[in-house]
């Protein structure tokens, strides 16, 4: 039995996983969703499509652990843009770790210039079309589980 997916609920993470606005894909989240559980996460999906407030509604209301922003339809950048502006001027998201990954923009291997730029607007991890599912895991693994173990961590 893989000791990932045995962990206790107590020492679950709570991952809000969600699109930008303008991205109608699923796919790529029923994947994220799928892989995120087998690593031992709670997972929140809210799906495609979703609005700002939507999601900044959902991070009040479950508190979550980490947010997880994918995009498959190339706006990434600028559906990313808003978000990390809502949660970073947003008393109960400033503190979330945020990441997004996917494709970012339309430049294809530029895409890449896209990343400084929403780590500056206040995401704490950009991961590109070409990075690795285990790179995502790995990052959100090491993460701390809540918002308590965040504030000793920091």
């Amino acid at each position: 039995m893989n000791s990932l997916i045995a962990l206790r609920p107590g020492k679950r993470k709570r991952i809000l996983l969600s699109t930008g606005s303008s991205d109608s894909h699923t796919w790529n989240l029923v994947f994220l969703q799928l892989l995120l559980e087998e690593h031992g996460n709670e997972v929140i999906n809210l799906g495609p499509c979703v609005p700002v407030k939507v999601l900044m509604d959902a991070v009040k209301r479950h508190q979550p652990d980490a947010i997880v922003v994918s995009s498959v339809n190339g706006h990434g950048f600028l559906d990313g843009q808003r978000i990390a502006e809502a949660l970073r001027s947003d008393s109960v998201g400033k503190d979330i770790p945020a990441v997004i990954g996917g494709k970012l923009g339309i430049l294809g291997d530029d895409n890449k210039q896209y990343v400084d730029e929403l780590i500056e607007a206040g995401f704490d991890a950009v991961f590109t079309d070409s990075s690795s599912p285990e790179v995502v895991t790995t990052y959100l693994g090491e993460l701390a589980s809540s918002p308590e173990q965040r504030e000793l961590s920091s």
